[in-house]
């Protein structure tokens, strides 16, 4: 059964399955078909957020278990809902004294059933596992280690020992172990296993066995045989070694039966791959749509240029978004990813030395070209859709540019082939296309989402998974047009506003938008509030960029709360690695950001930044709602993340992971409801049979009115750019020209609307925002007659 719209709970030790069974009613209510459950198997004892598995073959006692589970399935049953999983095939918690399997590959090594189970390159490690466990080198280290029966100690952390090895002398044991425990800093440069993107603690898991398969997929796969569960969020597909392959076998698994969307994060006019069997995608790709819609392309071109004079940012040619994107891709494709390009350099000299016609390779050159054609592939992972390479000729002539001599450039062309399945199927081949696009993919989220969109921040709103800070704006033919492809290629696909992993919530994002439509004036406050700032102790900011950041985040907040502020930002300067970062962390420009904080954006000047997002609530309102309504009934499948039903402001996580909180309801969620009670009820009419019309406005102010119909049944009508609305006069002389018929307005019942052109005006009278069904005709009625 497809879903009618999801409603996305983060399950967690302080909320529970039977904390959910709670909420069920209230959810009900609310009008979603199925709770969305984040990952529910067997975690790292009090993880918040279950996405490092440690037993893929239980449900997590943590959480109330198998029981508690399929009794939260039941609750909803009697309430009419279902359940949504999301499931972690790329990886599993690298955390030996939780993860029995990843014990008994470090106690019994190669030889270990388990051993297949994870992506180790045993021959790299000189037939050891690294464990970049260590605080620092193992020498200083080794006073802090004991051995405990067949158990290695280190502070918290276990690790098995290899059989009669105990009594060793301490050296001796260590190096008589399948394992090599060593200083935390050498994962960037020698890990000899794939992790997920650049976190250690996250061990690659090989699905693409079929015995790996079966054994971390059983109980998910009993659960949707037992009807508890009735549909399957993937995670991270892209880190799959082949993708369209897995999903086959579970979709042949589920025999079908399971609404399936993958974690696919699409990049510009990107396509997901029309073979996988899936219904679609997670929803990314409608959340830069929507926010696109609701931002001003001419404003947002005004935002750079004064981002550009106030944050001077260095090293980045005045601050342009290719320039900085592409600076944080050679960063981490040489710092924190120098392992996995070390990994593919590898691979492609063994394939050279091993075939007559690619020999004589250097493998600096090697090295450099993986490295070049890493940094250029346009989109997350290189899959080659519709005869179309991902890897164009244009990505290899521009890495081409890196070497000197056009012979040693030649390296290029062959890594190119490698990486596009060219030159072979034999298993080194296979194994360096899978590899190469497993590591584009961890590229480029943490090239893009965890660095260059800290980096570069004219409008931070547009910073969003996804997204593309260098095109913020989508217009409303362009929006028109990705809606119609929905409804005809892929209309289960899934649609967000807000996630677990977005930076800032669609609320949040809804204000800092309206700054696109008022450059002037935040020009203005950004000058006032800085001076204003400045006149406290510890009220400069250490930088530009991070006062930009800071204030844009305030007001996007309304009235921040401090710690919560401070987090996120301090969260931010790591991430964009400037001035300080996680692995290098600058105490001093730490403690510069913490007191500007609570001198600046949650300090004194707060009451003016307040009082500057006030002026913007009106804007704001409409940008919220009408993100909102237009997300709920566009093609696709909504999830409506936890809370987000009403005004929900969060920053990024943890502040946006925490428990499920019912709160009191708003005209958010008078417009949420309207929107989900309607899908439940007309499922036709948003169903995969369901059709998408745009309805053009007419007059002076037709660009600022967004409509269109579902399937000739409803019609949806928002209010765009509203801000630069009032200062050219209003909806004056603009007219909408509905469907004949009869029109009700859910949001207003008292009122209905005849079919042909109604003044924008009287359409949105009472709120910026209109979601219109056909009228019944009444028996006795004037329209009868």
């Amino acid at each position: 059964m497809t879903p009618t719209a999801t409603y996305r709970l983060q399950i967690q030790p302080d909320f529970p399955f039977s904390a959910a069974a709670d909420a069920v009613p209230y959810l009900a209510e609310l009008g979603v078909s199925h709770l969305h459950l984040s990952p529910v198997l067997e975690a790292v004892p009090g993880s918040t957020h279950g996405y490092d598995v440690v037993d893929p073959t239980r449900v997590r006692e943590e959480l109330g278990g198998e029981a508690g589970l399929r009794e939260l399935s039941r609750t909803a049953r009697e309430h009419g809902l279902g359940l949504i999983l999301d499931i972690v095939p790329n990886h599993m918690a690298a955390v030996p004294r939780h993860n029995l399997a990843l014990w008994e590959v470090l106690r019994e090594g190669p030889l270990s059933p388990y051993a297949r189970w994870f992506d180790i390159d045993w021959e790299a490690g000189g037939g050891k596992v690294l464990l970049p466990v260590l605080a620092g080198r193992i020498g200083d280290e080794l006073g802090e280690m004991r051995v405990e029966g067949d158990v290695l100690h280190y502070g918290e952390q276990r690790f098995p020992l290899r059989e009669s090895t105990a009594k060793l002398p301490l050296p001796e044991l260590l190096d008589a172990q399948w394992y090599r425990l060593g200083w935390w800093r050498l994962a960037r440069t020698e890990l000899n296993y794939r992790r997920f993107f650049t976190i250690s603690d996250l061990i690659g898991v090989r699905v693409e066995d079929p015995e790996v398969f079966d054994a971390t997929h059983g109980k998910i796969l009993e659960l949707v045989r037992d009807g508890v569960v009735d549909g399957l969020r993937i995670d991270h597909p892209d880190g799959l070694a082949d993708p369209e392959s897995y999903l086959r076998q579970l979709d042949e698994a589920t025999h079908g039966a399971c609404w399936t969307v993958v974690e696919k994060i699409l990049t510009g006019d990107e396509r997901l791959p029309e073979g996988w069997p899936v219904a679609g995608t997670t929803g990314y790709d409608a959340l830069r749509h929507v926010d696109g819609l609701f931002t001003d392309p001419a404003g947002a071109a005004e935002l750079v240029g004064q981002y550009r004079e106030f944050a001077g940012p260095a090293g980045d040619r005045g601050g342009y978004w290719e320039v900085t994107a592409r600076r944080a891709a050679y960063k981490v494709v040489t710092h924190e990813l120098a392992a996995e390009t070390e990994a593919l350099t590898r691979l492609a000299e063994r394939i050279c030395s091993a075939d007559p016609a690619l020999r004589d390779h250097a493998p600096w050159a090697l090295r450099a070209a993986v490295r070049e054609l890493l940094v250029r592939v346009p989109v997350y992972r290189p899959y080659r859709i519709g005869g179309e390479e991902a890897l164009p000729v244009e990505a290899a002539a521009a890495a081409k540019g890196a070497f000197a001599v056009a012979e040693e450039a030649a390296a290029v062309d062959v890594v190119r082939d490698l990486a596009l399945g060219r030159l072979g199927e034999a298993p080194d081949h296979a194994a360096f296309r899978a590899r190469f696009a497993q590591t584009s993919s961890a590229l480029r989220a943490k090239s893009v989402e965890d660095t260059a969109f800290y980096r570069y921040a004219p409008l931070i709103s547009a910073n969003e998974v996804g997204g593309d800070p260098g095109r913020p704006a989508v217009d409303p033919e362009d929006f028109h047009a990705y809606c119609a492809r929905l409804a005809r290629d892929w209309p289960a696909t899934g649609t967000v506003l807000t996630t677990h992993d977005t930076k800032r919530s669609a609320d949040v994002r809804a204000r800092i938008a309206v700054l696109s439509e008022c450059p002037d004036r935040w020009a203005d406050f950004l000058r006032r509030i800085t001076e204003e700032a400045a006149r406290l102790d510890g009220g400069r900011a250490p930088d530009p960029h991070l006062a930009w950041v800071a204030w844009q985040t305030a007001v996007g907040f309304g009235i921040p709360n401090h710690d919560r502020l401070e987090t996120a930002l301090l969260k931010a300067v790591r991430e964009a690695g400037l001035h300080t970062s996680w692995t290098e962390p600058d105490p001093a420009y730490e403690r510069a950001v913490t007191a500007f904080v609570g001198a600046g954006p949650a300090g004194p000047p707060l009451y003016s930044a307040a009082l500057f997002a006030r002026e913007l609530d009106p804007y704001v309102r409409a940008n919220a709602l009408g993100a909102a309504l237009v997300q709920l009934t566009m093609p696709g499948v909504p999830d409506v993340y936890q809370g987000t039903e009403r005004q929900y402001l969060a920053l990024v996580d943890p502040d946006n992971r925490g428990p499920f909180r019912q709160g009191p309801p708003d005209e958010k969620t008078a417009v949420t409801q309207a929107a989900l009670r309607l899908r439940r009820e007309r499922q036709e009419v948003f169903g995969e049979s369901g059709t998408y019309t745009p309805l053009t406005a007419s007059g002076p102010a037709a660009g600022h009115c967004v409509a269109f119909c579902r399937t000739g049944e409803v019609v949806t009508a928002v209010t765009r750019l509203s801000l630069r609305l009032s200062q050219t006069g209003g909806w004056a002389g603009t007219e909408l020209t509905l469907p004949e018929g009869r029109w009700a307005d859910l949001l207003a019942p008292e009122r209905e609307f005849g079919g042909g052109p109604v003044p924008v005006a009287e359409l949105f009278a009472d709120r910026p925002v209109a979601l219109l069904s056909r009228a019944t005709v009444r028996e006795g009625s004037a329209a009868s007659e």
